[in-house]
């Protein structure tokens, strides 16, 4: 098992990202809330990870906070929960946020994260209602780190898609998250949006 990854980030385009530890480049997938707290390419950088072996692939997740990482793994405890819609709710809302959805039992805001229906929303309030405390108190988990690209409002349109929303929901969702500082805010403020919308 890889737990853990120190190196220089070498790539960073959402979800992927690759470090490079002692000259073996390791290709992770990671959710918007660890690419908020990343440093410029060419920096030193540690993560945590998950190493996941199945039968037809092997995958490598990786989290800047650890307890992000308990969390993927706990919420695919769930019935019907795989590690794409655990990087998409980890994408879509903050861990404590998560856990405050959770034990309010707010369904209808769960569903609102990509691959989420009404069922396996209610799933996950059922199974996860009595350890969602165990999620809180992280913290904040986004940091004012910041990198300026070419055209932020691409680069979150296309971290959106990889996420799993619809071209229609991500034009009204960069729309409505207006212009920010660089794709990360705007990925940060449509998912936000998107999440506390009715």
């Amino acid at each position: 098992m890889i737990g853990r990854l120190k190196g220089t980030l070498v790539h960073k385009q959402p979800p992927w990202l690759m470090i490079d530890v002692g000259g073996v480049g390791y290709e992770l997938e990671a959710p918007m809330s660890t690419f908020y707290d990343l440093p410029e390419v060419g920096r030193e950088v540690t993560l945590f990870t998950h190493h996941a072996v199945k039968e037809d692939a092997v995958a490598l997740y990786g989290f800047f906070h650890e307890v992000e990482r308990r969390l993927f793994r706990d919420v695919q405890k769930v019935t019907g929960i795989g590690a794409k819609i655990a990087l998409a709710i980890l994408s879509g809302a903050s861990v404590d946020e998560f856990a405050r959805l959770v034990q309010a039992g707010d369904v209808t805001a769960l569903t609102r994260i990509p691959g989420i229906g009404k069922k396996t929303a209610e799933r996950i309030v059922v199974e996860l209602r009595d350890r969602a405390a165990d999620f809180t108190g992280s913290g904040a988990l986004i940091s004012g780190n910041r990198n300026l690209p070419v055209d932020p409002v691409s680069e979150a349109s296309v971290a959106l898609q990889a996420l799993g929303y619809k071209p229609a929901e991500i034009a009204r969702m960069v729309k409505e998250a207006a212009a920010g500082d660089s794709a990360e805010d705007i990925i940060r403020k449509a998912l936000k949006s998107m999440l506390r919308s009715g």
